[in-house]
This record gives C-alpha cells, sequence and structure tokens, in this order.
C-alpha cells in the first residue's frame, strides 16, 4: 500500500512540484455563467499577518527578529499576488486560444507568474512552519527516512549543506511517492527544476533576504544556524504517517 500523507488544509498547499505542488485553479463554474459576466468569487489564499512566535526563537542562533519581521513582507507579497493573479484569471472569462502566444500573451503572463506568486506562497509557508525548534538530528518518521537515503543523519546534513550553497533560493526535503525515500532538491527560484509526485515536508530559503542583514554574505553560517533551530516535530506533522517501503 502506497505511503499516504495527512494534511491539514494549508499543508495540503505543499505538495509536489520543485518538491511542491502548483494547486488548481478554483472552480470557475460553467462556461455559461462565464459568458453572462457573473463569474463566482476567485478563492482567495489567506494573508500572513504575522511571523509564528515560535520563529523567533532563533535569535539565539543569530537569524534576528528583524530579518523575519522583513521576511514577513515578502511571505504576504507572494500571498497578494497569488490572489491577485486568480481574481485576474477568472476576469479574463473563457479564454480566446487564437490569442494565447507562447512569446507574449495575457494568459502566458499570468499563468507563468501564477507558478512563482503561489509557490512562493507555499514554500515559506513551510520555511516557517518548520522554523523554531531545538534543531539536532531529526526526529520520528523523517529521522528514519533521511537515514534511509543517505546512510546516516551527518550525511543528510553534509548533502543539505552542499545543496544550499549550490541553489540560488531554495532547498527542499521531499518524500517520493513513487520510490518511497527523501530526497534533498534543489531550487534557483521557487518555481524552478519542478519534481512531480512528491510532498514538500522541509524547506530552506537560501535567497539573500533571508540571511543577509544577519550575516552579511555569509551563507554557511546561515545554513547551520539554520540547521539548529529546525523544528522536527513541526517536520513530521507534515508528513504523518509516511512509511518507509
Amino acid at each position: 500500500m502506497e505511503p499516504e500523507f495527512l494534511l491539514t488544509r494549508r499543508q495540503v498547499l505543499a505538495t509536489a512540484a520543485s518538491a511542491v505542488a502548483v494547486g488548481a485553479l478554483p472552480k470557475i463554474g460553467s462556461t455559461a455563467r462565464l459568458e453572462n459576466s457573473n463569474p463566482m468569487e476567485p478563492k482567495l489564499v489567506e494573508v500572513p499577518s504575522a511571523i509564528p512566535e515560535k520563529v523567533y526563537t532563533s535569535e539565539r542562533v543569530g537569524i534576528s527578529r528583524k530579518t523575519h519581521d522583513e521576511h514577513l513582507k515578502l511571505w504576504q507579497g507572494y500571498a497578494n499576488k497569488t490572489n491577485e493573479i486568480r481574481k485576474a484569471l477568472l476576469e479574463m472569462g473563457v479564454p480566446d486560444p487564437t490569442k494565447a502566444n507562447q512569446i507574449y500573451s495575457q494568459m502566458r503572463a499570468l499563468k507563468v507568474d501564477y507558478t512563482f506568486a503561489y509557490e512562493g506562497l507555499i514554500n515559506h509557508n513551510i520555511y516557517f512552519e518548520t522554523l523554531g525548534g531545538e534543531g539536532g538530528p531529526a526526529t520520528g518518521k523523517t529521522g528514519e527516512l533521511i537515514v534511509a537515503a543517505y546512510g546516516s543523519f551527518e550525511n543528510w546534513v553534509a548533502d543539505w549543506k552542499a545543496t544550499g550553497m549550490a541553489g540560488r533560493g531554495w532547498v527542499y526535503l521531499a518524500y517520493d511517492h513513487a520510490e518511497k525515500r527523501v530526497f534533498n532538491y534543489i531550487g534557483d527560484a521557487q518555481n524552478t527544476f519542478p519534481i512531480w509526485n512528491h510532498t514538500l515536508v522541509l524547506a530552506m530559503d537560501v535567497y539573500e533576504h533571508a540571511y543577509f542583514i544577519d550575516f552579511g554574505t555569509a551563507r554557511m553560517k546561515y545554513i547551520e544556524a539554520y540547521l539548529q533551530c529546525i523544528d522536527w516535530d513541526a517536520v513530521n506533522a507534515l508528513g504523518e504517517r509516511v512509511t518507509v517501503g
């Protein structure tokens, strides 16, 4: 039997694509309704109002409150732009395929930028949800999966650090439902290098805004600090009931 995840509504947003999934567009009703210029209201995502308080405990390892407060503005921006694009797509009504074009068209612009906005929201949801713990070796089922895939937690840490230094924007730990194992994926942006049929359980932002205030250009120091404040209980909650198989 294939392992399954028990996810909350917000966590469902974390499935696949770049080790995250692009969620389906809101249901827009019948073509007739659109032709009557009476579309349904778009389904909007929740705009985060604050950083979870536990995240601020990262100050003990040098990731400051100011960094998180500034980061919140970007997180909110991804949510707001996701909602803006969803509204714009609905306002288009039934699209005219003859006006779509791969060089430039409204359809291309909206759908490409939708992946950047929505996946940016998804990744930040996971980033902040899994920060604010004690770090240390991975626990629970995630710890078992890491050892199964990498041989030891120390090997996983080395790979995570190397991936973090090699990436331009993100590092993901995601569970592959086909191979039933975890893997550290790289993302130059939140919508690059998508991988399907995965569930994202850990996301580390390595864009400069995540560390420059506190560490300057010393990204490795940030990565080492980050590893000391992972909330492994939260990571395990994202992948509850995953089994090695």
